[in-house]
């Protein structure tokens, strides 16, 4: 190189520098990326500069240029890979389109996935798991890749050989990144961060390509692991901008628990981070937001991939969307609007083609029967037919007298031999199935021609090789509309047919019962000598049914009449020039198409010899049908495309062969556009083997039209036929464009030679009424002929669209008096009549207005390199409807031995090359393992089988891409947001247009008069002292365990006497001064309520806190500990057992013991009272504190005060109707909300007698609450989701033994659901279902609803109206609009109401932004004002501004006197039809949901648990979902239930249905174990917490998709 003289730079070169200055005075490139690329490209121009890095030079290597021979050595080494869809042009077009992308390569994140999902045999060829398959930094290392060649991929796509560590858990990582970095060839060693030494060697084969890979994804701060084993610790290292220096990679912090982080939590600094600070980042599952720095969570891998994704999605898309447009309500999906540039067809109308006359032959036979009989008598030892074994030996013999005499016989059994003489099964007319295997065509056709004999129809179907084939059960649907009872076969294939035990053949699914018939002579009984089959003249009568099946897999039966059967085969002897005892070689299967055409219903009526070889024997020697026409100097050969070119591919200069024999190659599927390249081929190949040029024929056939066209042999020295090169996007557009061959989107046809003699051709529009197309337009071909199908049987409306078309004219009127058939071809007449097929009607995929052919994609897919990746050629194309478009699906079978980073290669070059070729965007690729997809009998792709098992998640692909961002491009127009209108004209509007603002009270508490006792005192202490006084021994509490059975009770006096002790230790064992806070760590029951009110007698502030769990304290303590120093508690109360707990080993591990303020345990009391019981100065003081984790994740604390205490309990009373007598079953958790207070605050202020059932024993017995609401007696009863959950999942099936037991839940009045989100309708529902058996009314379950500010706003109590359930439109719903909908109308949500507003609060829906007040149409958030709200926050650091909004807010507008607390949620409200106790109109509210939860998303708002509804329901194995976003990407979390191998299946499902219902793009995918979604304590989902573990990856999850 380094002696080149400067050259003159070529045009293509300068043309391509000036776009990279373009792109830099644009800033879509770097300056740094547009040098490299500049001195890429004039490099190989220059000399080499002395000094320079030879390795530089080498990945500096020009793209190759496609020459003649690099065309020929690479087909010489392809090997035996199947080639049958490759074009030599066809790949150097990918080529040159992939080498194009080089410049705007895909910066694709790669899926991570678990070691156990991966699929790849060798570990020496496998790459460090995250590097991300060809993406591109901003001027990192671009370009150093190169597609074109072949000794390109050796080592596993630049995979290097395995490194000794890499099955330890980590990759030798420096040696990754100084080889990444410098591009080295050279072997380093280098010790790893685990202390194990690897080296590794790497050639520089594909050095290039890993290298510049690999440095750009280090850049892109990703954190290499091997993260497929699972591993319970996490590697750290530092997060490195993107500068070009080596990214120091050494700073890992060992795994073992950091001594130095005081309490456990670890410690990391972020260099690259905006500051340097140190964050903290607790465990996944604590109870505090993670922290992160800039956005980007402190070491995490996952977070690098998402920002990856977000920069791939930030670059421009191809083509700018258009405007899209929102009617008021409805936001209509954007109509492609056609773009004015595009081709229109600008020819003339075309005229239709006539074929040449049909030649009468004097003395030709009146019936194909009529020839076999003529034959089977004069020459009776004239071949028929020789089949060969697997060996290529003649088996077998069949002469033209055995043919006669064996139809004969058959016919006479068939007829005669079968039923009764009075009740024959067959008669003329009736249909038979004909079962014969591919390796029998005598059998085939003796029964074929008794059957035409008999007069009785034959059906050719495939053998049935299980009961469950693919695409079996249609074939029953076919035979059974057809009416079949009988089924012909011979000997060997009914031996062979699965039997059960008893020996009968079981019947096959979807079919209908059929009797099996053997046609083997020595099974027949002799005809009598009088008998003679009638031979007629052919007549419109049914000869035979071919099968055909359609695109959705559905299979149709052609009826063919004996007429057309025998116009077909004189047409077939006239354009072939057959004569008699010719010899013709059929490699066809010749039940049906072409094979049947000329290989048994042709060939007998000119007495040819037919050589049949088996598809078996084709599998073992490709070129046995070549040596087959030497041996008997064969004329004709009917063959594929695929047979020539596995001849291609075996053929070793073999001597004894020769082709001069030949006049005719008939290529049965020359339509395909695929087929040229192997005709051409095999020309080239086997000209020197006397192969003349003239003799290759392709024709064009469907079941449908029988032969449409076919090229006649010409005479020797004639002008060889012409091509058409069609540009891709003209016939994308449906026109004809003839291109040059430079260009890289062009599709090269073959001509099928002309009409068929007696035929008349025309070509149709596709949509709408046959109109006759342009000269230059592509459109359907129809035939009017003698010689077609003539319907489809039993299906009239069908037959009538498709056999019985009448071509228009511009004007309207029909071209002739005669139908037409449509022959499901697309295609155009060329020049000089020759006809031209473009494609199938049925492999024809529309999206986005244009056309695309299924056939011409697999090409393009196949021709990617490294061609051999997908399994012998296997890969399927088909379109799946997804939000009114039709989006394309590939699925391919990857070779066994492909590791993860050679699919994801493959994968994102197949992207590339057809969104170049083809402009149009893959939808999703799926690969799957070799030999999984469905077959067709002969072993092709079944490819409605593989669709259906695509859409029901049953594909079990090994790797998914899906491209949403690309492809779905009609999306509803982003919201924008409306500047905000003045308060005055929000007032106006909803006056004119008759709104209410949305505002209701529950009942006022200073109007009811009751005789409440307990409203005497100011403090519930004073409550329990008094009832302590006036009743003693009335019961105030009874604590179930799991069985059922008492474990303890409370009287009011043996509380009062608990409390005065603990009180009096805690002023002598603790010394506390009034005013200090208290935790309460104990578990649910009844010491707990005696800590609280002891507390209070003592002057203290109690805090209920849950303990930790004795089987998770590393997770649960570190939240208790946190609450205990945020409360700032100055001692524990507990009991033994847990003040044990909390200095356990475990405990010390998790956190520190050491700051624990004194713990105290209150199993043995003091024995003395107290000298004094406190008695608080202000009513206002602190009465306790009530902490909680949000759904956020957020901890908060709020102050209840003892005026909002007493007055939340006297609502509650008032509501619920509580007094001394009533009975309560309480089934909650006691630590915080509404079930805090029912279970230890009411009880003493109202005086009823509270059952107290803790949540953790249902785990033991489901049934324990249910039983004991039955027994005793319990007219209202309170529990939360996940005991609701709890007892459906677990006694769903045990409602009739709980019945026999006489669990009657006939008496419950209010079963309410302590909740704080919107009402699961679907629970609550199917909760009333299910019980409703053991008397439950489905009326008295309901909701209530509680938040930080306020504990209970609703609550259904016990008189007032039903809770009602209203239906919304969820598509409203998005903009903050409510429109009530009725059930089932599309895109309708059902809510419930949250339950009664209680006595004494006000509500009022105000917007969240301007918090002006709305009108009742508006979602808006819930603000409360009531003598219950609580005062406050309990902030460590006092964060005001917080406060004072969400418990001190204004309306800004209207009332703006009254003070309100936001609740942060956001619902609406409705005044019913129903009237309230007092008479009044009923205000309903319904909560939609949190407003810190709700995702902005395309200028709308989304609740997560819509979207987590839809997910769910797409799949059996999908349990739980949770949707979270993180920057502006959707990202949906699913568990699945079901084998690993199922994981991949759900990702193309869930990406369908949040498209479909909510019209949003998901842009990760996670699939992880049952379990991992945390939930809290009242069954909430967690997703912030889920949301930062997975960022900080913790999850393990099974997949990861990233979603392009």
């Amino acid at each position: 190189m380094a002696d080149r003289d400067p050259v003159p730079l070529p045009a293509e070169v300068r043309a391509k520098l000036a776009e990279l200055e373009l792109e830099l005075s644009e800033g879509d490139i770097t300056q740094k990326g547009y040098e490299k690329k500049r001195s890429k490209l004039i490099g190989a121009y220059f000399p080499q500069a002395p000094g320079m890095d030879p390795s530089m030079g080498q990945e500096r290597r020009t793209p190759v240029t496609p020459s003649s021979s690099s065309r020929y050595n690479r087909r010489r080494s392809s090997g035996s890979r199947d080639e049958r869809y490759r074009s030599d042009v066809h790949t150097e077009a990918v080529q040159a389109a992939l080498a194009k992308h080089k410049e705007r390569k895909m910066a694709v994140p790669m899926p991570s996935k678990r070691r156990s999902l991966v699929v790849q045999t060798s570990m020496d060829a496998y790459t460090p798991p995250d590097t991300s398959s060809g993406s591109e930094g901003e001027g990192q290392g671009d370009g150093d890749e190169e597609e074109g060649g072949d000794g390109e991929e050796e080592d596993g796509g630049g995979g290097g050989g395995g490194t000794s560590s890499s099955r330890e858990g980590s990759i030798s990582m420096e040696h990754w990144i100084s080889r990444a970095i410098h591009g080295t060839s050279s072997t380093t060693t280098t010790t790893s961060s685990t202390a194990s030494s690897s080296s590794s060697s790497t050639r520089s084969g594909g050095s290039g390509a890993a290298a510049g890979r690999l440095a750009d994804v280090l850049a892109q701060h990703v954190h290499i692991s091997q993260h497929h084993l699972r591993r319970h610790h996490h590697h750290r290292h530092h997060k490195t901008e993107n500068h070009s220096a080596p990214p120091d990679v050494t700073g890992y912090t060992n795994n073992a628990p950091n001594p130095t982080a005081t309490d456990g939590i670890q410690v990391e600094r972020a260099p690259g981070a905006s500051n340097a600070a140190q964050r903290q980042t607790p465990k996944y599952g604590n109870a505090e937001l993670m922290e992160t720095g800039d956005g980007v969570p402190v070491s995490s891998r996952v977070s690098a991939k998402i920002q990856q994704l977000v920069n791939t999605l930030k670059r421009p898309k191809r083509p700018p969307l258009r405007e899209f447009f929102v009617d008021d309500f409805e936001e209509l999906l954007e109509v492609q609007q056609p773009d004015p540039n595009q081709p229109k067809a600008e020819g003339a109308q075309m005229v239709a083609m006539r074929g040449e006359q049909l030649g009468v032959v004097t003395n030709g036979p009146p019936s194909l029967e009529a020839a076999l009989q003529r034959w089977g008598t004069i020459s009776p030892k004239a071949p028929c037919l020789t089949t060969m074994d697997t060996n290529g030996k003649p088996l077998y013999v069949l002469t033209y007298g055995k043919l006669w005499s064996r139809s004969v016989k058959v016919a006479y059994n068939l007829l005669h031999k079968l039923g009764t003489k009075q009740e024959p099964l067959v008669r003329p007319g009736d249909r038979v199935a004909l079962v014969f295997p591919n390796n029998d065509p005598a059998a085939f056709m003796t029964a074929f021609y008794g059957c035409l004999l008999a007069e009785v129809v034959p059906v050719p179907i495939e053998v049935p090789l299980t009961r469950k084939d693919a695409g079996s059960q249609q074939i029953g649907f076919l035979l059974g509309s057809c009416g079949v009872t009988v089924a012909l076969t011979s000997d060997a294939c009914h031996k062979g047919l699965p039997k059960s035990p008893t020996g009968e053949i079981p019947q096959f699914k979807g079919w209908p019962k059929v009797l099996w018939f053997v046609t083997e002579s020595k099974h027949l009984s002799k005809p009598p000598r009088d008998w003679f089959p009638q031979i007629k003249e052919a007549n419109q009568d049914t000869a035979y049914i071919e099968y055909k099946t359609c695109k959705d897999g559905s299979v149709l039966g052609v009826t063919v009449m004996r007429i057309a059967l025998l116009t077909h085969c004189q047409a077939l002897t006239q354009s072939c020039s057959y004569t008699e005892a010719e010899t013709i070689v059929n490699v066809l299967d010749f039940k049906k198409d072409v094979g049947l055409w000329h290989a048994v219903l042709t060939s007998v009526m000119n007495m040819m010899h037919v050589i049949s070889i088996p598809y078996a024997l084709m599998k073992v020697n490709p070129l046995s049908w070549i040596q087959k026409v030497y041996q008997y100097k064969a004329k004709v050969a009917c063959v594929k495309s695929r047979d020539m070119h596995w001849a291609l591919v075996a053929h070793r200069d073999q001597r004894d062969i020769n082709l001069s024999s030949l006049c005719m190659l008939v290529v049965a599927d020359g339509a395909n556009p695929w087929s040229i390249s192997s005709c051409d081929a095999f020309l080239n190949v086997f000209q020197t083997k006397g192969l003349k040029p003239e003799v290759i024929c392709p024709c064009a056939s469907s079941p449908e039209a029988l032969t449409v066209a076919i090229r006649r042999p010409l005479e020797e020295g004639s002008t060889p036929p012409g091509r058409g090169v069609l540009s891709m996007q003209g016939l994308s557009h449906g026109v004809i464009r003839v291109d040059s061959e430079e260009k890289l989107s062009v599709l090269t046809l073959q001509d099928v030679g002309s009409v068929m003699p007696g035929g008349l051709m025309c070509v149709v529009r596709l949509e709408g009424v046959p109109l006759l197309c342009k000269t230059d337009e592509i459109g359907e071909l129809c035939v009017c002929t003698v010689a077609t199908g003539t319907s489809y049987y039993g299906l009239a409306g069908m037959t009538k669209n498709t056999f019985e078309v009448f071509p228009l004219s511009d004007n309207g009127t029909p071209i002739g008096e005669f139908p037409f058939t449509r022959s499901g071809l697309l295609g155009f007449i060329g020049p000089g009549g020759l006809i031209f097929v473009a494609g199938k009607m049925d492999g024809l995929m529309v999206v986005g207005g244009r056309r695309h052919n299924a056939d011409d994609i697999v090409a393009t897919a196949l021709a990617v390199e490294p061609m051999k990746f997908v399994y012998r050629g296997r890969i399927a194309v088909f379109s799946i409807t997804v939000l009114h478009d039709e989006r394309i699906v590939v699925v391919a079978e990857q070779r066994p031995d492909s590791t993860e980073e050679d699919s994801f290669q493959w994968m994102s070059r197949v992207l590339q090359a057809i969104d170049s070729i083809h402009q149009v965007g893959v939808y999703c690729l799926a690969l799957v393992p070799s030999n999984t997809l469905p077959k067709t009998p002969l072993g092709g792709i079944h490819l409605s089988e593989t669709k259906q098992l695509f859409l029901e998640g049953a594909l079990h692909p090994c790797n998914v891409l899906m491209c949403p961002h690309t492809c779905v491009t009609n999306l509803p127009k982003p919201r924008q947001k409306q500047p905000e209108i003045g308060p005055a004209s929000v007032m106006v509007g909803n006056l004119v247009s008759g709104k209410r603002i949305a505002q209701a009270s529950g009942r006022d508490l200073g109007q009811i008069e009751d005789n409440d006792q307990a409203r005497k005192f100011l403090f519930l202490s004073e409550v329990l002292q008094w009832r302590a006084q006036t009743t003693p021994d009335h019961v105030l509490y009874t604590l179930l365990n799991s069985r059922g059975t008492i474990a303890s009770s409370l009287t009011c006096v043996q509380l009062h006497k608990r409390a005065e002790k603990i009180a009096a230790m805690l002023a002598e064992r603790g010394h506390l001064q009034d005013g200090d806070h208290v935790a309460l760590v104990y578990p649910p029951g009844i010491d707990l309520i005696a800590a609280f009110y002891g507390c209070l007698y003592a002057g203290c502030v109690p805090i209920t806190v849950r303990p930790p769990h004795p089987q998770n304290i590393a997770t649960t303590l570190p939240t208790v500990k946190m609450i205990v120093e945020v409360s700032r508690s100055v001692c524990v109360m507990t009991t033994q057992v847990i003040c044990k707990l909390l200095r356990s080993k475990e405990a010390l591990a998790a956190v520190d013991v050491r700051t624990w303020p004194p713990v105290m345990d209150t199993d043995d009391l003091p024995k003395k009272k107290p000298p004094l019981l406190y008695k608080p100065s202000n009513p206002d003081t602190l009465a306790y504190l009530d902490f909680s984790v949000s759904t956020t994740g957020m901890l908060a604390g709020v102050k209840m005060s003892h005026t909002a205490t007493s007055a939340f309990c006297r609502s509650i009373k008032l509501q619920c109707e509580l007094y001394p007598s009533r009975e309560v079953a309480i089934c909650l958790d006691p630590y915080c909300g509404l079930g805090f207070v029912l279970w230890c605050l009411c009880s003493v202020y109202s005086g009823h007698q509270s059952i107290l059932i803790p949540p953790s024993e249902l785990e033991v017995n489901p049934a324990l609450w249910l039983s004991a609401v039955s027994q005793h007696k319990v007219r209202d009863t309170f529990c939360s989701y996940s005991v609701m959950e709890l007892c459906t999942k677990g006694l769903g099936l045990q409602t009739d033994s709980l019945k026999s037991r006489g669990v009657d839940l006939s008496r419950v009045r209010t079963c309410v659901v302590v909740a704080e989100e919107r009402p699961r309708i679907a629970l609550t529902q199917s909760f009333s279902k299910l019980f409703k058996d053991l008397g439950l009314h489905p009326r008295a379950v309901s909701t209530s609803f509680g938040c930080r500010v306020n504990l209970a706003i609703c609550l259904q109590g016990t008189s007032g109206p039903d809770p009602t359930t209203v239906f919304v439109d969820m598509r409203a719903l998005r903009h903050d609009r409510v429109r009530l909908v009725e059930r089932g109308s599309p895109h309708s949500l059902p809510l419930m109401e949250s339950g009664k507003i209680l006595p004494g609060v006000r509500i009022i829906i105000a917007n969240p932004e301007t918090k002006g007040p709305m009108g009742e149409s508006h979602l808006g958030e819930i603000w409360v004002h009531s003598g219950h709200n609580a005062s406050g926050y309990f902030t460590v650091y006092g964060d005001e501004a917080l406060q004072s909004d969400h418990f001190n807010s204004r309306l800004s507008f209207g009332d703006t006197q009254t003070i309100w607390a936001r609740t942060g949620y956001l619902g609406f409200l409705r005044r019913t039809e129903l009237t309230d106790a007092s008479g009044e109109r009923h205000d309903a509210l319904y909560v939609v949901g949190a407003l810190e939860e709700a995702m902005e998303l395309r200028g709308m708002r989304y609740h997560p648990i819509d979207i987590e509804t839809s997910v769910i329901r797409t799949h059996k194995s999908i349990t739980e979902c949770a949707v979270f976003t993180w920057t502006n990407l959707l990202v949906v979390v699913v568990e699945l239930d079901g084998s690993e191998q199922e994981a991949l299946d759900l990702v193309p499902l869930v990406t369908n249905v949040v498209l479909e219902e909510h019209y949003l793009i998901v842009g990760v995918v996670v699939v992880v174990d049952i379990g991992v979604i945390p939930i809290n304590s009242r069954g909430e989902k967690q997703r912030m917490h889920l949301r930062d573990g997975f960022l900080a990856d913790q999850l393990d999850p099974i997949y990861v998709a990233y979603n392009m």
